[in-house]
């Protein structure tokens, strides 16, 4: 395939993984995790939307490229395990779980045999390449937000149906909803379509993106959500395949794409602060800025241990993601833990660990129930 169809395909890619029951509750990265599961929960269940940087497998089975269920993805999983996670291991809903203690993996709402533990303690409805915009998850045939929160519904009624009607409410009032999406939508939909460049400028596809994001988080509170953690947009122009199309010879960050996230995370938090001010709504939203730490990791990821923070490991690092990023037809870097990103566009799991630890250094006082 020539290198233009290559960045063509792997463009449309969202930015931003299934796992069996046992899984779920067996297969642990390390002893640490156990003793965390032990602590005292800060929540009744993680309830997790958005793309695939918290996707663990809902894309598995869908009629779509985004997916990860294959090798190199989950080369360090327990097992080697290609679970769907768009990482070599966890992913950061996984790691707010365990924040949270209330369990190590957050399982996918579709292509699992749930137990009763894994309801009652939540899962993930997300889905890799999904955005706020509307046209987003349909240019890649994947879960819309709306379907996301139509499997909750389906959810919390196998909720009533285990626990009963008034430990169902006393689980949702006590949930952390997760909800990470927004990049697809820029550094997709905007950038590598025509179809809404043609017809919006930034600043105004920026306010249609808004728009989207106060419809879902009104939706979060119709149906019960006390406790929101909503995570901002990375700096897009700094992911690999995005300094490959758009960053000139020298794939530098691509300025434009920074630009839109920049000023998509200045209009969410003052939407936020409205909709946390706004009598009636009874959900308490917390921004979780994410592009100062990894904009910090790209730009010096040396003080953290990287040596490689502009190239992914898979393949060449400049374009493969998903079906691109295959070992049947190519091979990954010796010391995956010296990247920052595992394919083009999603970070390695000890960059996502770094990015959960400062969310929760930053933020945490604010997640407190």
């Amino acid at each position: 395939m020539r290198l233009q169809e290559l960045v063509a395909v792997a463009a449309m890619v969202a930015v931003a993984v299934v796992v069996r029951p046992a899984l779920c509750r067996e297969q642990i990265n390390g002893a640490g995790l156990v003793a965390e599961e032990r602590m005292k929960p800060m929540a009744m269940a993680v309830l997790v939307f958005g793309d695939s940087i918290v996707d663990p497998g809902n894309n598995n089975n869908l009629h779509t490229q985004i997916k990860a269920n294959h090798a190199p993805y989950g080369k360090d999983f327990v097992n080697h395990v290609a679970t769907g996670r768009f990482s070599n291991g966890l992913v950061p809903s996984d790691f707010v779980a365990q924040k949270l203690h209330v369990k190590t993996l957050v399982a996918s709402w579709l292509n699992v045999g749930h137990t009763p533990e894994d309801l009652l303690t939540g899962v993930s409805f997300a889905s890799g390449a999904t955005g706020y915009d509307p046209l987003t998850p349909k240019i890649v045939g994947v879960i819309t937000l709306e379907q996301q929160l139509e499997y909750f519904d389906e959810y919390r009624g196998k909720l009533v149906a285990i626990a009963g009607e008034e430990e169902a409410e006393r689980i949702i009032d006590g949930a952390f909803f997760f909800v990470c999406a927004g990049t697809d939508d820029v550094a997709n939909t905007y950038f590598t379509t025509p179809f809404r460049s043609i017809e919006y400028d930034i600043p105004s596809y920026v306010d249609l993106l808004r728009v989207g994001v106060e419809k879902f988080l009104r939706s979060l509170n119709k149906r019960g959500a006390k406790l929101i953690g909503f995570v901002g947009m990375p700096p897009i122009g700094c992911v690999p395949s995005q300094r490959t199309v758009g960053g000139g010879f020298h794939r530098r960050c691509e300025p434009k794409r920074n630009y839109a996230a920049q000023l998509y995370n200045s209009k969410v938090q003052e939407l936020i602060a409205g909709l946390n001010s706004e009598p009636g709504f009874h959900t308490r939203v917390v921004y979780l800025g994410i592009y100062d730490i990894i904009l910090e990791l790209t730009e010096n990821g040396d003080q953290w241990g990287f040596t490689e923070t502009t190239r992914g490991c898979c393949g060449t690092g400049l374009i493969e993601v998903t079906n691109l990023c295959d070992t049947r037809f190519m091979g990954v870097c010796d010391d995956v833990s010296k990247h920052v990103f595992f394919d083009s566009f999603h970070p390695t799991q000890r960059a996502y660990k770094i990015i959960v630890d400062y969310m929760w250094d930053t933020y945490g006082h604010l997640l407190e129930p």
